[in-house]
């Protein structure tokens, strides 16, 4: 037994048994599941529902009958699936926001915009809607092909008669294998004219047809933007298009503003949009809404966002428009069966095919109506000759047996044929009054006209499209209605202003050395001490501002990159708090390490960047440069070759400045920013210091005022030296420059930085132990250049001295130069 068992196994690599079942698997959800017909539009699952409730009489004229009954009937006859996916497909058919001309009507809860559940099919009650049956108009006279159903007891149709272009009027949408639809609903008494168009233009282009096609009509209605995407979805099948809700502004008590909502993209859930507009008035992404109320009733969808006085109403609603779905962008991709394949279809191919299917469905329905005229008429003929020789007939009758020995013998007798015999036998009495006989040979009359009319159609195409045209116009009559949505041309740009999105107030935000940032309230600031802030004992201050949230902070980094980052951005916290690390706001390397701040009110004013690099090299751009419109990642500040670090960052308000850089071997050189040209963002610059072998630049620092200002410069070994800016003589860029220290032969000193100061200010110097000392400048002598200073700081025991900064016991201002100067 076990051998003969063995001859029937079959091995397979699991591969191919994979690829086989799986692609018999697609084969059927793409053929018979989740794409739509080209000829009526409708998938499997919608047509068998339509066709179930035409059989059961569950028409437009008749009652509503029970939903659970109709889906009980397409699980059993055709459609054996789960009833849940039989009764959303049903239910989908009802629903006025999905469908552009709803093919069931419903009674009782049906779902809603908002995505509630309909309720259960028992309690739901269900029709044909009367516009369906121009969908199964004539399927009883042979119009389309049939096939058995699954259990082989009785034929369904293969497609529709669809006596109107369904798949354009209703639109599609769904996932199959390796296959996705979306098609748009479009205006009924537009397709119809492009399809008569079409039939008698048959060389027209798309450009053609789209003046009378405009575009997609959605159910919602709405405003569609962007007649290029348009125009290439009917050539292609693929296009995009932007949907936008209508809203109006409008004035309300109190001098304020209110946008209302009357009409939303297709195939939006109003709730979640609303529920999302409300989270944006709660977490402040914009400023200016007080109340979002949905008042939607039986008169209509009204969605009002009420506005607080002297919002920006305009930039608000371009915010709503931005980052809600009351602006969506949909995407054409227009796959349907032709021919039992998928097929990406533009507008003349989706034409063709149902024009092509109207053809032989009215071919077929003459051919039908010519045998059904035929077999009339020679009955007809019989009954007339039979009344002309009534008595010979009426006696051959009374002669025989029964009613077949009657046929047999007006067969035999008459030459009679099989089907007149029937009728002559079947005659009632009434019927041989003379009345009976005229009535008779005007039918037959008519049927001779009838037929002539078939044979005509059936010979003539041209004289077969005339008869689709005018009952495509019948049906235009009929059903048509106005377009719902709105066509513009162009996609309108959104335009958004900081001031609807930020309140406008003043903050104070620090940049520590580490990299954590912060915005802190006027009054949680005034609340609490400086020495209060929340901070690392690791770490110093490296940027302390007064600065509004309108404003936007620089931050430039050693590898040359700047992040952008309006101060409205900056996370708020409490003056003790430590504040987030900068690369959760922006995605910056883990060595990259923060070297300068900037903050800037008004990109458009006439400044200059100034950056100095490690090895020497300067550069000086335009302010306006470095205005970003996207900003989510770091951005580059200047071209760094090699293994080149930028050192420092400072703002120019004019070139009547000096530039002071030091490098480590303790050369200093002074020149005028003038002798550096403005050169765009990714440029390198020019040499700035001419550089000894193993040297670098340490720090470049600004002279704005050289009698009131002087330098103060630290070395790795603990020692501060302050000289008088006039020590230097202002040479040409790309000199070597003069020394600032003393050469020892043993342990020399190197200048680890220097600050630009004047008398009152503070400077502090950091260790690598986290050693810190701070220093009055006032109590540092000026010394000339061939001294090293005074000790602060034992190397030994602190370790070498890394930093040198200036101690800001109050934020810089920034204030609108319109009112008064930057303070830097």
């Amino acid at each position: 037994m076990s051998a003969k068992r063995e001859e029937h196994l079959i091995e397979m690599p699991l591969e191919d048994v994979f690829g086989d079942r799986f692609g018999r698997y697609s084969k059927y959800i793409i053929q018979d599941r989740a794409l739509p017909d080209a000829r009526d539009g409708l998938k499997p699952v919608q047509r068998r529902i339509l066709y179930a409730m035409h059989v059961a009489g569950n028409t437009s004229e008749k009652p509503f009958r029970k939903s659970a009954k109709t889906v009980g009937n397409v699980i059993g006859n055709y459609h054996p699936h789960g009833d849940t996916s039989v009764y959303d497909a049903m239910v989908r058919l009802s629903q006025d926001w999905k469908m552009r001309n709803v093919l069931i009507e419903m009674h009782g809860n049906n779902g809603s915009i908002d995505g509630d559940s309909p309720a259960a099919m028992r309690y739901t009650e269900a029709r044909l809607s009367k516009i369906s049956t121009e969908l199964l108009r004539d399927i009883e006279k042979e119009t389309v092909d049939w096939i058995p159903n699954f259990d082989d007891t009785e034929d369904e149709p293969v497609v529709l008669p669809a006596r109107l272009p369904n798949l354009l009027l209703n639109g599609s949408t769904g996932i199959s294998a390796g296959y996705a639809t979306d098609i748009p609903p479009h205006n009924l008494a537009e397709v119809i004219d492009g399809a008569i168009y079409r039939m008698q233009n048959p060389n027209s282009t798309v450009d053609d047809l789209m003046k009378i096609i405009k575009g997609p009509d959605f159910p919602t209605g709405a405003i569609i933007q962007g007649v290029e995407g348009i125009k290439k979805a009917y050539e292609t099948g693929r296009g995009k298009i932007i949907v936008r809700g209508k809203a109006e502004i409008e004035m309300i008590r109190g001098g304020r503003e209110q946008i209302v909502i009357t009409e939303i993209p297709y195939d939006v859930n109003k709730a979640q949009m609303v529920k999302k507009i409300d989270e944006i008035r709660l977490d402040r992404k914009v400023e200016g809404i007080s109340e979002v109320r949905d008042e939607t009733d039986r008169t209509g969808l009204r969605v009002v966002v009420e506005l607080r006085k002297n919002a920006d109403s305009v930039g608000i609603l371009n915010y709503l428009y931005k980052n809600t779905d009351l602006q969506v962008t949909y995407n054409f991709n227009m796959v349907a069966i032709y021919n039992r394949r998928p097929k990406l279809m533009g507008l003349l191919d989706l034409l063709d095919a149902y024009i092509d299917h109207q053809k032989d469905v009215i071919t077929k329905r003459s051919q039908y109506d010519l045998r059904k005229a035929k077999e009339r008429l020679h009955v007809v003929e019989g009954l007339i000759r039979a009344i002309s020789i009534l008595d010979d007939v009426i006696a051959t009758i009374r002669a025989s047996k029964d009613k077949r020995d009657a046929k047999n013998n007006l067969i035999a007798k008459y030459e009679f044929t099989e089907a007149q015999a029937e009728a002559i036998v079947s005659l009632q009495l009434y019927r041989l009054t003379n009345t009976d006989i005229t009535q008779l040979q005007k039918e037959m009359d008519e049927l001779s006209k009838f037929i002539d009319e078939l044979n005509e159609i059936l010979a003539n195409e041209t004289k077969l499209e005339k008869v689709i045209i005018k009952e495509l116009k019948e049906i235009k009559k009929k059903y048509a209605d106005e377009r719902r949505s709105k066509i513009e041309e162009k996609v309108s740009e959104l335009k958004i202003s900081i001031e609807a999105l930020v309140a406008s107030e003043d903050v104070i935000v620090t940049v520590t050395n580490d990299g954590y940032v912060k915005q802190t309230s006027l009054r949680s600031y005034s609340a609490s001490s400086i020495e209060d802030h929340g901070m690392k004992e690791t770490d110093h201050v490296l940027a302390f501002y007064e600065i509004n949230t309108m404003d936007v902070l620089l931050l430039f980094t050693n590898k040359g990159n700047y992040l952008y980052l309006p101060v409205h951005e900056i996370p708020e916290k409490r003056w003790k708090d430590l504040g987030q690390h900068i690369s959760t706001l922006r995605p910056i390397e883990s060595d990259e390490q923060i070297i300068s701040v900037i903050p800037v009110k008004d990109f458009d004013q006439p400044k200059y960047l100034f950056f100095v690099t490690k090895h020497g090299m300067v550069k000086k751009s335009e302010l306006q440069l470095y205005k970003a419109q996207r900003y989510s990642r770091p951005l580059i500040a200047t071209n760094l070759k090699d293994d080149d670090e930028l050192v420092d960052v400072h703002l120019l308000d004019n070139d009547d400045v000096e530039i002071f850089l030091s490098t480590y071997q303790g050369y200093g050189l002074r020149f005028l920013s003038e002798e550096v040209n403005p050169i765009g963002v990714r440029a390198a610059g020019v040499k700035g210091i001419n550089l000894k072998d193993n040297d670098f630049v340490t720090s470049g620092n600004i002279i704005t005022d050289s009698e009131k200002e002087s330098i103060v410069l630290a070395t790795q070994r603990g020692a501060v030296k302050r000289m008088a800016i006039n020590e230097f003589d202002v040479l040409s860029r790309a000199k070597r420059g003069l020394l600032m220290l003393r050469e020892l032969k043993s342990n020399p000193h190197r200048v680890i930085g220097f600050e630009i100061v004047n008398d009152e200010e503070i400077i502090e110097i950091i260790s690598e132990k986290n050693a810190r000392e701070q220093i009055e400048v006032k109590s540092l002598r000026l010394n000339d250049r061939y001294s090293n200073g005074s000790f602060f700081m034992d190397e030994d025991e602190a370790g070498a001295v890394t930093t040198i900064r200036v101690v800001n016991k109050e934020p810089t201002k920034l204030v609108n130069e319109k009112e008064g100067n930057i303070e830097s």
